[in-house]
């Protein structure tokens, strides 16, 4: 298939509203669809309507909506989704924060303050100089008045004690610490054992949780998204009692992150609140298998 050369213009939003129109969509208030087109984006929201759209017979999708699609069916979707990443952030957060006084903990007072420095208490193949080169380049950015006291009284800035590094280190440069550390290493399993997990399902979990965190930070869509990043389906231990649903959906995720904050004891509002807003959308089946979710759903949530 030959390229072609891109050369749609740009619409203001009273055209963007006409376009709308054009394609299918029911539009109650223009006025107020123009103004919402203003704040979010035409081509954000056009995530939201994209399950709307009509395909032929020959299954592709044309740029036709359903009969019926309204401008709300679009915003309640958007709205939902905005939600549900706010919840992911903060038990993201949660975890991330439990991670990270755990690493500390162990290799602080195995190693010492500055244990971290020394590739001997890391895998011979991880990458230390280039792990700690991104350690001292997080420090270097950090605005904190606890970095810029340090600097101002003890040398070899920006190398930090780990109590203080963990704290301005971002979950990308934690996760790849803690995989860093060797196979079998007692802190390492000690680490994991606080969350009930063996330490290569952690390992995988850090890594699957800041590609989601970074999906967060950026407002992208996760309700209907597939994941490109995706945890592994083995079953290490019993964190999960129920037959896995599909690990590629955010659903999944959620289970994974309710799992965690369950092992902190920090996750009992935070499951009231994902299943309080699941049940705004679980009554349209097609948005409740967009995030991968089983008739059971709630139970595993339990």
């Amino acid at each position: 298939m030959s390229l072609v050369l891109y050369t749609k213009p740009p619409l203001t939003f009273i055209q963007q509203v006409e376009y709308l129109e054009q394609k299918g969509m029911v539009l109650s208030d223009k006025s107020f669809a123009e103004t919402k087109l203003a704040s979010i984006s035409y081509y954000r929201l056009s995530g939201y309507w994209y399950p709307f759209r009509i395909r032929d017979h020959q299954n592709n999708v044309t740029n036709q909506l359903v009969q019926g699609t309204s401008f709300e069916d679009v915003l309640y979707l958007y709205e939902f989704d905005r939600k549900l990443r706010s919840l992911v952030l903060d038990a993201i957060e949660r975890v991330e924060i439990a991670v990270r006084t755990q690493f500390t903990y162990h290799i602080g007072h195995q190693y010492g303050a500055f244990g971290h420095t020394n590739p001997q208490y890391f895998h011979p193949k991880f990458e230390h100089r280039k792990w700690l080169n991104r350690l001292k380049s997080e420090v270097k950015r950090s605005k904190d008045d606890f970095i810029g006291h340090y600097k101002s009284k003890y040398q070899n800035f920006p190398v930090v004690p780990i109590w203080m590094l963990t704290e301005v280190m971002s979950l990308g440069a934690l996760s790849v610490g803690y995989e860093g550390l060797k196979n079998g290493n007692t802190d390492k399993k000690k680490i994991a054992q606080y969350f009930n997990l063996h330490y290569k399902k952690l390992e995988d979990w850090l890594h699957v949780l800041t590609y989601i965190r970074n999906i967060c930070a950026h407002h992208s869509r996760l309700w209907n998204r597939r994941l490109a990043i995706k945890p592994s389906a083995t079953r290490e231990g019993t964190w999960l009692q129920l037959n896995p649903p599909t690990n590629d959906k955010i659903f999944y995720i959620l289970l994974m992150l309710r799992y965690l904050l369950k092992a902190t004891g920090n996750g009992n509002d935070w499951s009231l609140d994902i299943i309080k807003l699941l049940e705004t959308i679980v009554t349209e089946e097609q948005w409740r298998l967009a995030m991968g979710m089983p008739d059971n759903w709630k139970q595993y949530l339990l």
